[in-house]
C-alpha cells in the first residue's frame, strides 16, 4: 500500500505598501510564494509548482505574480 498525494505551503516573501489592482487603494500588499510538492509517506520528495501572489489586506483581493515581477518586489 502507498500513501501519496500533494502538500502546498505558504512562503511569506514580504510586505510591500502598493496600490491594489482590485480595490484601488494603497494599502500592504503580502508577497507569497506557494510550493506543491509530492510527498510518499508523508515525506515531501520533489516540487510539482510554484507560484507567487500578491493579497491585498485592505479587500482580501488576492492575484497572482509572475516570477520575475516577484523577485523584483522582493528585492525591494
Amino acid at each position: 500500500m502507498l500513501i501519496f498525494g500533494l502538500r502546498t505551503v505558504v512562503h511569506r516573501l514580504g510586505v510591500l505598501t502598493l496600490v491594489c489592482r482590485n480595490c484601488g487603494n494603497a494599502a500592504a500588499q503580502v508577497l507569497s510564494r506557494r510550493v506543491t510538492r509530492f510527498s510518499l509517506f508523508f515525506v515531501p520528495l520533489f516540487p510539482v509548482r510554484t507560484r507567487y501572489g500578491m493579497q491585498c489586506t485592505f479587500c482580501a483581493a488576492s492575484y497572482d505574480v509572475p516570477k520575475q515581477e516577484a523577485e523584483r518586489l522582493a528585492v525591494r
